[in-house]
Protein backbone atom coordinates (compact mmCIF):
# COMPACT_ATOMS: atom_id res chain seq x y z
CA UNK A 1 0.00 0.00 0.00
CA UNK A 2 2.88 2.35 0.63
CA UNK A 3 4.82 1.25 -2.05
CA UNK A 4 1.25 2.33 -4.23
CA UNK A 5 1.14 5.36 -2.78
CA UNK A 6 4.57 6.50 -3.02
CA UNK A 7 4.81 5.57 -6.77
CA UNK A 8 1.44 7.34 -7.59
CA UNK A 9 3.13 10.41 -5.45
CA UNK A 10 6.35 10.40 -7.54
CA UNK A 11 4.46 10.46 -10.61
CA UNK A 12 2.43 13.60 -9.77
CA UNK A 13 5.55 15.56 -8.00
CA UNK A 14 7.95 14.53 -11.76
CA UNK A 15 4.84 16.00 -13.65
CA UNK A 16 4.56 19.28 -11.70
CA UNK A 17 8.55 20.03 -11.55
CA UNK A 18 8.71 18.91 -14.87
CA UNK A 19 5.65 20.50 -16.48
CA UNK A 20 7.76 23.34 -18.86
CA UNK A 21 9.29 20.65 -20.36
CA UNK A 22 6.33 17.69 -20.56
CA UNK A 23 3.78 20.34 -21.40
CA UNK A 24 3.33 20.56 -25.18
CA UNK A 25 1.24 24.05 -25.36
CA UNK A 26 1.28 27.49 -22.54
CA UNK A 27 -1.46 26.85 -20.41
CA UNK A 28 -2.09 30.38 -20.35
CA UNK A 29 -2.42 31.01 -24.33
CA UNK A 30 -4.85 29.33 -26.78
CA UNK A 31 -3.55 27.57 -29.23
CA UNK A 32 -5.57 28.74 -31.85
CA UNK A 33 -8.00 32.07 -31.63
CA UNK A 34 -10.58 30.26 -33.77
CA UNK A 35 -13.93 29.15 -32.90
CA UNK A 36 -13.30 25.44 -33.92
CA UNK A 37 -10.61 25.96 -31.13
CA UNK A 38 -13.29 25.98 -28.56
CA UNK A 39 -14.00 22.81 -26.39
CA UNK A 40 -12.04 20.82 -29.34
CA UNK A 41 -12.38 16.77 -28.47
CA UNK A 42 -8.89 15.19 -27.81
CA UNK A 43 -7.28 14.43 -31.10
CA UNK A 44 -3.67 13.36 -31.87
CA UNK A 45 -2.45 17.26 -31.19
CA UNK A 46 -4.14 17.67 -28.02
CA UNK A 47 -4.73 14.77 -26.42
CA UNK A 48 -6.90 15.39 -23.78
CA UNK A 49 -8.73 18.14 -26.04
CA UNK A 50 -9.28 21.82 -25.02
CA UNK A 51 -11.22 24.69 -23.06
CA UNK A 52 -13.46 26.97 -23.72
CA UNK A 53 -10.66 29.58 -24.56
CA UNK A 54 -9.10 27.32 -26.93
CA UNK A 55 -6.17 26.36 -24.56
CA UNK A 56 -4.98 22.95 -24.11
CA UNK A 57 -6.23 20.97 -21.14
CA UNK A 58 -3.40 18.35 -20.85
CA UNK A 59 -1.16 21.21 -20.45
CA UNK A 60 -3.25 23.16 -17.98
CA UNK A 61 -3.68 19.78 -16.28
CA UNK A 62 0.14 19.40 -15.84
CA UNK A 63 0.61 22.64 -14.65
CA UNK A 64 -2.38 22.50 -12.25
CA UNK A 65 -0.57 19.58 -10.34
CA UNK A 66 2.11 21.92 -9.13
CA UNK A 67 -0.49 24.45 -7.04
CA UNK A 68 -2.07 21.46 -5.81
CA UNK A 69 0.89 20.64 -4.38
CA UNK A 70 2.69 24.22 -3.64
CA UNK A 71 -0.88 24.22 -1.09
CA UNK A 72 -0.94 20.71 0.34
CA UNK A 73 3.25 21.16 1.34
CA UNK A 74 3.13 24.78 2.57
CA UNK A 75 -0.22 24.65 4.45
CA UNK A 76 0.15 21.25 6.16
CA UNK A 77 3.49 22.82 7.30
CA UNK A 78 2.20 25.61 8.91
CA UNK A 79 -0.89 23.74 10.55
CA UNK A 80 1.26 20.38 11.86
CA UNK A 81 3.68 23.10 13.48
CA UNK A 82 0.82 25.18 14.81
CA UNK A 83 -0.83 22.44 16.16
CA UNK A 84 2.31 20.72 17.59
CA UNK A 85 3.31 23.34 18.83
CA UNK A 86 -0.67 23.89 20.86
CA UNK A 87 -0.53 20.05 21.55
CA UNK A 88 2.97 19.86 23.35
CA UNK A 89 2.41 23.38 25.23
CA UNK A 90 -1.27 21.75 26.80
CA UNK A 91 0.09 18.39 27.36
CA UNK A 92 3.20 18.92 29.25
CA UNK A 93 2.13 22.42 31.27
CA UNK A 94 -1.32 20.90 32.13
CA UNK A 95 -3.66 22.95 34.07
CA UNK A 96 -4.67 26.38 33.17
CA UNK A 97 -2.50 25.83 30.23
CA UNK A 98 -4.07 23.05 29.11
CA UNK A 99 -7.82 24.15 29.54
CA UNK A 100 -7.03 27.55 27.77
CA UNK A 101 -5.57 25.89 24.81
CA UNK A 102 -7.60 22.60 24.28
CA UNK A 103 -10.94 24.82 24.72
CA UNK A 104 -9.51 27.50 21.87
CA UNK A 105 -9.24 24.29 19.95
CA UNK A 106 -12.54 22.72 21.22
CA UNK A 107 -14.04 25.46 19.71
CA UNK A 108 -12.65 25.57 16.31
CA UNK A 109 -13.02 21.87 16.67
CA UNK A 110 -16.94 22.64 16.25
CA UNK A 111 -16.79 25.01 13.42
CA UNK A 112 -17.69 23.82 10.16
CA UNK A 113 -14.31 23.68 7.80
CA UNK A 114 -15.35 24.81 4.31
CA UNK A 115 -17.51 27.73 5.29
CA UNK A 116 -15.19 29.18 7.39
CA UNK A 117 -13.07 28.89 5.13
CA UNK A 118 -14.89 30.39 2.57
CA UNK A 119 -15.15 33.40 4.80
CA UNK A 120 -12.08 33.60 5.39
CA UNK A 121 -10.93 33.39 1.86
CA UNK A 122 -13.56 35.61 0.91
CA UNK A 123 -12.71 38.36 3.23
CA UNK A 124 -8.94 38.31 2.87
CA UNK A 125 -9.24 37.92 -0.97
CA UNK A 126 -8.65 34.78 -3.82
CA UNK A 127 -4.94 34.12 -3.77
CA UNK A 128 -3.14 31.00 -3.24
CA UNK A 129 -1.01 32.84 -0.04
CA UNK A 130 -4.67 33.78 1.31
CA UNK A 131 -5.98 30.03 0.59
CA UNK A 132 -2.80 28.84 2.36
CA UNK A 133 -3.72 31.02 5.36
CA UNK A 134 -7.19 29.91 5.57
CA UNK A 135 -6.30 26.52 5.32
CA UNK A 136 -2.73 26.80 8.03
CA UNK A 137 -5.40 28.73 10.38
CA UNK A 138 -8.49 26.32 10.72
CA UNK A 139 -6.79 22.71 10.23
CA UNK A 140 -4.50 22.44 13.23
CA UNK A 141 -7.17 21.64 16.02
CA UNK A 142 -6.96 17.48 15.21
CA UNK A 143 -2.69 17.84 14.96
CA UNK A 144 -3.23 19.25 18.53
CA UNK A 145 -5.34 17.20 20.06
CA UNK A 146 -3.14 13.68 18.98
CA UNK A 147 -0.12 15.68 20.36
CA UNK A 148 -1.82 16.96 23.27
CA UNK A 149 -2.73 12.95 24.21
CA UNK A 150 0.53 11.68 23.16
CA UNK A 151 2.38 14.26 25.52
CA UNK A 152 0.21 13.45 28.70
CA UNK A 153 1.83 9.91 28.30
CA UNK A 154 5.43 10.80 27.82
CA UNK A 155 5.84 13.63 30.50
CA UNK A 156 5.11 10.67 32.92
CA UNK A 157 7.93 8.44 31.38
CA UNK A 158 11.48 7.96 34.03
CA UNK A 159 13.48 10.14 31.88
CA UNK A 160 11.30 13.18 31.52
CA UNK A 161 10.87 12.68 35.62
CA UNK A 162 14.71 12.40 36.09
CA UNK A 163 14.95 15.25 34.27
CA UNK A 164 13.27 17.37 35.58
CA UNK A 165 14.45 16.40 38.87
CA UNK A 166 18.22 17.58 37.96
CA UNK A 167 16.79 20.89 37.11
CA UNK A 168 16.27 20.97 33.44
CA UNK A 169 14.30 23.51 32.10
CA UNK A 170 10.53 22.82 30.49
CA UNK A 171 11.84 23.99 27.28
CA UNK A 172 14.54 21.79 27.10
CA UNK A 173 12.30 18.84 28.10
CA UNK A 174 10.56 19.80 25.39
CA UNK A 175 12.74 20.57 22.75
CA UNK A 176 15.34 17.61 23.60
CA UNK A 177 13.08 14.86 24.85
CA UNK A 178 9.42 15.16 24.16
CA UNK A 179 9.47 16.52 20.62
CA UNK A 180 11.41 13.60 19.25
CA UNK A 181 9.13 11.00 20.21
CA UNK A 182 6.59 13.55 19.09
CA UNK A 183 8.10 13.71 15.47
CA UNK A 184 7.17 10.15 14.26
CA UNK A 185 3.79 11.25 14.88
CA UNK A 186 3.75 14.21 12.97
CA UNK A 187 5.15 12.98 9.98
CA UNK A 188 2.34 10.41 10.11
CA UNK A 189 -0.11 13.53 10.11
CA UNK A 190 1.28 15.99 7.98
CA UNK A 191 1.11 13.46 5.60
CA UNK A 192 -3.08 12.91 6.19
CA UNK A 193 -3.26 17.04 6.40
CA UNK A 194 -1.57 17.72 2.89
CA UNK A 195 -4.13 15.90 1.10
CA UNK A 196 -7.13 17.58 3.24
CA UNK A 197 -5.51 20.47 2.26
CA UNK A 198 -5.38 19.73 -1.37
CA UNK A 199 -9.15 19.04 -1.23
CA UNK A 200 -9.94 22.20 0.41
CA UNK A 201 -7.88 24.25 -2.42
CA UNK A 202 -9.57 22.23 -5.23
CA UNK A 203 -12.98 22.82 -3.48
CA UNK A 204 -12.41 26.69 -2.30
CA UNK A 205 -11.07 26.98 -6.61
CA UNK A 206 -14.25 25.03 -7.59
CA UNK A 207 -16.76 27.81 -5.90
CA UNK A 208 -14.55 30.44 -7.54
CA UNK A 209 -12.47 31.61 -4.68
CA UNK A 210 -9.26 30.08 -6.27
CA UNK A 211 -6.07 32.23 -7.50
CA UNK A 212 -7.36 33.83 -10.66
CA UNK A 213 -4.00 34.33 -11.99
CA UNK A 214 -2.82 30.31 -11.88
CA UNK A 215 -3.96 27.04 -13.04
CA UNK A 216 -5.39 24.76 -10.32
CA UNK A 217 -7.43 21.60 -10.72
CA UNK A 218 -10.35 23.25 -8.91
CA UNK A 219 -9.47 26.23 -11.15
CA UNK A 220 -10.38 23.51 -14.43
CA UNK A 221 -13.46 22.27 -12.72
CA UNK A 222 -14.60 25.71 -12.05
CA UNK A 223 -14.22 27.16 -15.13
CA UNK A 224 -15.29 24.08 -16.86
CA UNK A 225 -18.94 23.87 -14.80
CA UNK A 226 -19.31 28.03 -15.19
CA UNK A 227 -18.60 27.72 -18.88
CA UNK A 228 -20.99 25.07 -20.15
CA UNK A 229 -18.63 22.17 -20.32
CA UNK A 230 -21.54 19.66 -19.20
CA UNK A 231 -23.90 21.33 -21.70
CA UNK A 232 -21.91 20.60 -25.01
CA UNK A 233 -20.30 17.21 -23.60
CA UNK A 234 -17.04 18.29 -22.99
CA UNK A 235 -16.42 15.37 -20.72
CA UNK A 236 -12.50 16.15 -21.39
CA UNK A 237 -12.57 19.59 -19.32
CA UNK A 238 -14.00 18.16 -16.06
CA UNK A 239 -12.83 14.35 -15.88
CA UNK A 240 -9.07 14.99 -15.68
CA UNK A 241 -9.26 17.45 -13.23
CA UNK A 242 -11.64 15.09 -11.18
CA UNK A 243 -8.95 12.02 -11.33
CA UNK A 244 -5.95 14.26 -10.57
CA UNK A 245 -7.85 15.85 -7.23
CA UNK A 246 -8.84 11.78 -6.34
CA UNK A 247 -4.93 10.60 -7.45
CA UNK A 248 -2.86 12.83 -5.62
CA UNK A 249 -5.63 12.70 -2.21
CA UNK A 250 -5.01 8.59 -2.38
CA UNK A 251 -1.63 8.92 -2.89
CA UNK A 252 -1.06 11.10 0.74
CA UNK A 253 -3.80 8.78 2.27
CA UNK A 254 -2.21 5.43 1.54
CA UNK A 255 1.23 7.07 2.35
CA UNK A 256 -0.42 8.28 5.88
CA UNK A 257 -1.84 5.19 6.41
CA UNK A 258 1.35 3.32 6.18
CA UNK A 259 3.08 5.76 8.61
CA UNK A 260 0.48 5.67 10.54
CA UNK A 261 1.36 2.00 10.88
CA UNK A 262 4.65 2.57 11.55
CA UNK A 263 5.14 4.78 14.16
CA UNK A 264 1.92 3.29 16.04
CA UNK A 265 3.22 -0.38 16.21
CA UNK A 266 0.28 -1.09 18.65
CA UNK A 267 -2.06 -0.27 15.75
CA UNK A 268 0.04 -2.61 13.81
CA UNK A 269 0.83 -5.30 16.14
CA UNK A 270 -3.43 -4.93 16.38
CA UNK A 271 -3.86 -5.34 12.68
CA UNK A 272 -1.05 -8.59 12.35
CA UNK A 273 -2.96 -10.35 15.40
CA UNK A 274 -6.42 -10.22 13.85
CA UNK A 275 -5.41 -11.64 10.69
CA UNK A 276 -3.35 -14.59 12.21
CA UNK A 277 -6.07 -15.36 14.39
CA UNK A 278 -7.17 -19.15 13.99
CA UNK A 279 -10.86 -19.42 12.78
CA UNK A 280 -13.14 -21.49 15.38
CA UNK A 281 -16.31 -23.53 14.78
Amino acid sequence: MGIIGLIMLVIVVFAALFAPWIAPFDPYKPVRATIDSIYAPPSAEHILGTDDGGKDVFSAFIYGARVSLIVGFVASAITVGIGGTIGMLAGYFGGRTANLLMGITNIFLVIPDLPLYVVLVALLGPSIYNIILAIALIGWTSTARLVYAQVISIKERQFVVRAKAIGASPWHILRRHILPLVMPLLLAQNALVISLAILAESGLAFLGLGDPTLISWGTMLNFAFLRGAISVGAWWALLPPGLGIVWVVLAWTLLGYVIEQIVNPRAADHHLSAEHVPATG
